[in-house]
């Protein structure tokens, strides 16, 4: 039998599911042409809103990383983006994830990645909360009548503690998970080169 904790293997599942779904959404979308041709200015918004999100993304995900990494489940974390989200880091992932849908300058691509995200995360966001409860029932409690579960309040202030300790070494293994929507983004402008060069087939056509 494994010694491995059930939320450590809960969440190396999650992690393999969830690179499974993306690697079946990047696929079709790397030889995939944008009708949007036809309206360069739409083109170009969805373009540059993607760049955005992706940008913030990144850099939201390495802020939520300076606080969680290394503290994830033992302790609970209510500061810095965790005091405007119970789940900053899904939230980030889902504005990267409908970024770089957005950077194919495509609508459909983008709507996919909500819906597999509306059918598959809320209930990973379930099963962590109910880990968290277990472990901290009071202050837990107390943080979810504090706190939103997903999307944060508007204008609500965060906490943020003059000194914090980070544990580097986790942080440093982090990194490297928040710069794949840029890596992404990259990826996918190429395979638009080598469709317009004739180099990979275009297989799809969509808004």
């Amino acid at each position: 039998m494994s010694n491995t904790p059930p939320h450590n293997r809960a969440a190396r599942w999650r992690i393999n599911l969830s690179r499974l779904v993306a690697i079946a959404l990047l696929v079709p979308a790397l030889f995939t042409e944008s009708r949007m041709e036809l309206h360069p200015m739409v083109e170009g918004l969805l373009f540059l809103t993607g760049c955005g999100f992706v940008a913030l993304a990144t850099v939201g995900r390495l802020w939520c990383s300076l606080y969680i990494c290394g503290y994830k489940t033992n302790n609970l974390i209510a500061v810095g983006p965790y005091s405007l989200s119970r789940n900053p880091l899904y939230v980030l992932s889902l504005i990267g994830a409908v970024g770089v849908g957005m950077t194919t300058e495509t609508l459909t691509i983008s709507a996919l990645i909500l819906l597999a995200f509306a059918i598959y995360y809320p209930s990973v966001i379930r099963y962590e909360e109910s880990v968290l409860r277990a472990r901290h029932p009071e202050e837990f409690a107390r943080y979810c009548a504090e706190v939103p579960r997903f999307w944060p309040q508007p204008f609500r202030f965060f906490v943020e503690p003059a000194v914090y300790e980070v544990k580097p070494r986790a942080f440093r293994k982090a990194m490297g998970s928040a710069i794949w929507f840029v890596i992404l983004v990259g990826v996918l402008e190429l395979a638009e080169s080598l469709r317009e060069a004739h180099i990979i087939p275009t297989w799809f056509q969509l808004w």
